[in-house]
């Protein structure tokens, strides 16, 4: 047998549910927690821009009484006016509401909606939408929304190192070709030119799994190849001469004195991590040991933050100058920094703002970071 339709709202499961969420006993709610809960929840279940004014409208319709749940009775008529709406979309709104269990339909004998009074014109009752589930679920909105911002926070921090580690390849490459042509980089580039093409944009949808970490090998494996061509192949070590004197550095297995510093010049190598390690006793405050250049960057990514330099200046400098370059200059900076605080001058007043300076400088070839270096190696061995 088929039953005719009551004319009424057709039942839900979602409307059932959320008959189950309820108010602390002797809970007052005032429209400000509830709409508080309802941007939440807004941000929570990604509600479309109709689902958001018509929510916005029924929270305002919340007049604060002192009732066991929350029951407004806004008609279509006084929706579709305050929201621009269409009935339809309302219609449609309320509908999507209901399904995400933030209202409960409460409908009257005859489909109006109103309040019910009792002799001394206090409202007791109403028929309309409860939107008790809205607010007794804050927590879990609370809960929805912070790991929603983790999860940007991650992915964003994923593409900033991808974008860090595609630099830092790139310049490895032209480091390479410039310096040591005959070096064979088909193996990287082909890497290079395979992980561009998996690397999504940054649209907010998550990275393949695994492309990070294949982003850090990829850069591991350019800047150890540029390393191992400057040492011609061999394993470069800083050797510990006898009778104390001080370490120097070595290139293709033959030892010899550490120059002094010249004019102005670009490296034509990269720098030693011994001569980081000797110069600016300061990154022994890293976790890891200086052993090669991989270490350097990380390093100097690590003690950033001790300069108050703000992120951005990070990624200027590892654009213009190189990942190595950058790290070895916020090392230098930073031991400037411990020197003159420890000194007592206190010349430098912004380190992060002396550490973009820095970087400039090299950019522009007025500042030979390699020879400063060697000279505050020699300062300290004085």
């Amino acid at each position: 047998m088929q039953l005719a339709s009551s004319g009424g709202r057709r039942l839900r499961h979602a409307a059932l549910a959320a008959r189950k969420f309820t108010l602390e006993a002797g809970r007052a709610v005032t429209r400000k927690e509830l709409s508080a809960s309802a941007r939440e929840a807004e941000k929570a279940l990604g509600l479309s821009a109709p689902q958001r004014l018509v929510l916005g409208q029924l929270v305002a319709c919340w007049g604060e009484l002192a009732m066991d749940r929350l029951l407004v009775w806004p008609s279509n008529q006084r929706l579709m006016s305050t929201t621009g709406l269409s009935e339809r979309a309302v219609r449609n709104a309320v509908r999507a509401l209901i399904e995400c269990q933030l209202v409960i339909p409460k409908d009257s004998p005859n489909g109006k909606r109103y309040a019910v009074r009792n002799a001394a014109g206090t409202i007791v009752d109403a028929f309309g939408f409860d939107l008790t589930p809205l607010y007794a679920r804050r927590g879990e909105w609370t809960a929805v929304v912070a790991e929603q911002k983790r999860l940007r926070d991650h992915l964003k921090r994923s593409f900033d190192e991808i974008t860090i580690s595609r630099r830092a390849t790139e310049e490895a490459l032209n480091a390479l070709a410039q310096h040591y042509p005959a070096v064979d980089r088909d193996q990287i580039e082909r890497g290079l030119a395979l992980l561009k093409t998996r690397t999504p944009k940054r649209s907010g949808s998550p990275l393949p799994e695994g492309l990070l970490e294949a982003w850090k090998e990829l850069q591991q494996l350019a800047e150890e190849a540029f390393y191992q061509a400057g040492c011609g192949g061999t394993e470069c070590r800083q050797i510990e001469a006898e009778k104390g004197s001080p370490s120097e550095t070595c290139d293709k297995g033959i030892r010899v004195d550490a120059p002094p510093a010249d004019p102005i010049r670009s490296p034509s190598k990269p720098l030693l991590p011994a001569l980081i390690a000797e110069a600016c006793p300061v990154v022994s405050n890293c976790a890891h040991p200086i052993r090669d250049v991989v270490d350097v960057v990380a390093a100097g990514r690590f003690l950033r933050a001790s300069l108050g330099a703000h992120p951005s200046a990070w990624n200027e400098a590892v654009e213009e100058i190189g990942a190595i370059q950058a790290a070895t200059a916020v090392i230098y900076v930073l031991q400037l920094y411990d020197d003159d605080v420890s000194s007592g001058r206190n010349r430098i007043r912004n380190a992060g703002g002396y550490f973009r300076s820095v970087m400039r400088m090299i950019k522009a070839g007025r500042f030979d970071l390699e020879g400063e270096l060697l000279a505050l190696r020699r300062r300290r061995m004085v």
